[in-house]
């Protein structure tokens, strides 16, 4: 196989860029994601991949709740905030805002909007783990367009 031929290749799959989140008890934890699909519309279906060393990976696995926040195009700064640990103090991540809903994982109050999920199935293969939740709640804050990679300057794949 070329490896620069398949670098470019999986570097041309659209990415977006989104704060995922979980909790376990009464502990909250959120990082930068972009393996993020809608998998079916009945029931609704969405699809996450989590590196599986992370301590998100396992309060997603010991919870079985996620929640997705779609960023607006222009927060780069937001997304780029949980891509290390980011310390929580009451409702805040640094100086970020969230709240709960549903799942009781955190919902950025910056975010255009959220979902929350409960897993439902779980693929182990590879370096990330494939989590398959079924959305139990969604809202939406304003309207506006998505931040995707590309935006970032930052590539994935390959």
């Amino acid at each position: 196989m070329d490896d620069q031929a398949k670098k470019t290749a999986l570097r041309g799959i659209t990415y977006g860029l989104y704060v995922i989140g979980t909790k376990v008890g009464d502990e909250v934890n959120a990082f930068t994601g972009n393996w993020v699909t809608q998998a079916s519309f009945t029931p609704p279906l969405v699809v996450i991949g989590v590196k599986n060393d992370t301590v998100s990976c396992g309060g997603i696995r010991e919870s079985g709740v996620f929640s997705v926040n779609v960023l607006e195009a222009g927060q780069k700064d937001l997304a780029f905030s949980f891509f290390k640990p980011v310390s929580r103090v009451g409702n805040k991540f640094g100086d970020v805002e969230f709240y709960t809903s549903t799942t009781g994982s955190p919902i950025l109050t910056a975010s255009l909007s959220w979902f929350e999920c409960k897993v439902v199935d779980v693929v182990e293969r590879g370096d990330h783990i494939i989590f398959v939740g079924e959305v139990v709640d969604a809202g939406v804050h304003k309207t506006g367009e998505p931040l995707t990679l590309k935006e970032t300057g930052l590539f994935y794949g390959g």
